[in-house]
């Protein structure tokens, strides 16, 4: 499996010229210039970010490493980079936006979907608190697009992680099946807490993109990822993120909440935060034009190890440009036996 992570940054200059490789087992470790790669489940340590993060548009209370406290999720369509995008929405005129729409919710945790290598190592640049997993679609390498994993590295710890694809044969790279138009594939990764002891509060988070013509495909990909839910996370709680190019109702997305009959019902976290349906309407992909007419294909969901108490699709905009052509939906989970009965709406 790849994974790819921030390094530390070297507290001596002279440091900041080496490149060394541990042992198998181990990981890679390189200075700012050049990129990690972790070859192995087991992280290295990792240092406290260089700098604070940007102040975020909506407060954040501060959470003691010691303490689980409540979680920030994000998941975001990127918007591939690619040349049949018009000049004013091209990736380099809208990243800048794309980062700063990140910042300003301040995720602990943030799904990506559609970016390629270079549009991840830009995030990894910008947002040099954060580690990161992920594999591209093609190959598990670097070819395609991406579902990356950013996790913020002060306050969690990388267990384990890894990657499938939504096929009959998940542990190929780059395969697809069921009219699939292009391999699909789900990043994971299992973490804990910092501050927490052997085994306290893990969790799992699944990243996915589900295919955007084949219907048959969306429901055996949903039925994939349930069961690879139950064999790697087993009862730990879970977060799901993802593009999942159907609307809620649908047969893939009562699947995914329903189950197999082994594991628990899952927890649509914005609908359960937002219990009323939005007039003005709820869609998540607006093709660069703002609209919220269209359905509501990006979710976050949760098994009963987290309670949703707020969420929200942002509709993040600057003098008429859109950092992407999905908005981002955002959520505050709190650990199930910690939570609150009152949900609401992120003001």
């Amino acid at each position: 499996m790849d994974h790819y992570a921030r390094p530390a940054r070297a507290a001596v200059a002279a440091m900041m010229l080496f490149l060394f490789w541990l042992p198998a087992g181990g990981c890679a470790r390189q200075n700012t210039a050049v990129r990690a790669m972790f070859w192995s489940a087991e992280p290295c340590p990792a240092a406290s970010p260089a700098s604070p993060p940007a102040q975020p548009a909506i407060s954040r209370t501060p959470v003691p490493s010691a303490s689980f406290g409540e979680l920030r999720v994000m998941s975001f369509n990127l918007r591939v980079k690619t040349i049949l995008d018009s000049l004013g929405n091209s990736w380099n005129s809208r990243k800048e936006l794309l980062v700063s729409t990140i910042r300003q919710f301040d995720p602990d945790l943030l799904g990506t979907q559609e970016g390629l290598a270079t549009q991840i190592d830009y995030l990894w640049r910008e947002l040099d608190d954060y580690d990161w997993v992920g594999a591209g679609r093609n190959d598990g390498n670097r070819g395609g697009e991406m579902c990356a994993i950013f996790f913020r590295r002060s306050r969690f710890q990388l267990l384990d992680s890894g990657h499938f694809w939504l096929s009959d044969t998940p542990w190929l790279p780059g395969s697809k099946s069921w009219g699939s138009t292009w391999p699909r594939m789900v990043t994971w990764v299992k973490l804990r807490p910092r501050g927490h002891g052997q085994a306290g509060g893990d969790f799992c988070m699944f990243n996915t993109h589900f295919d955007v013509f084949g219907a048959r495909a969306r429901v055996e990909s949903a039925r994939l990822l349930r069961s690879k839910m139950r064999l790697i996370a087993g009862n730990l709680p879970c977060i799901i993120t993802g593009d999942f190019n159907d609307q809620p109702g649908s047969e893939p997305y009562e699947t995914l909440l329903a189950g197999d009959g082994k594991t628990a019902r899952l927890t649509d976290v914005y609908r359960a935060s937002n219990p009323s349906p939005r007039p003005d309407g709820e869609g998540t992909r607006h093709k660069f034009r703002g609209g919220t007419d269209g359905p509501r294909i990006d979710w976050i969901l949760t098994n009963s190890g987290f309670q949703p108490t707020r969420a929200q699709i942002l509709h993040a905009s600057r003098d008429g440009k859109f950092p992407s052509d999905h908005f981002p939906v955002v959520a505050v989970l709190r650990p199930a036996a910690a939570s609150a009965t009152h949900v609401a709406r992120i003001e």
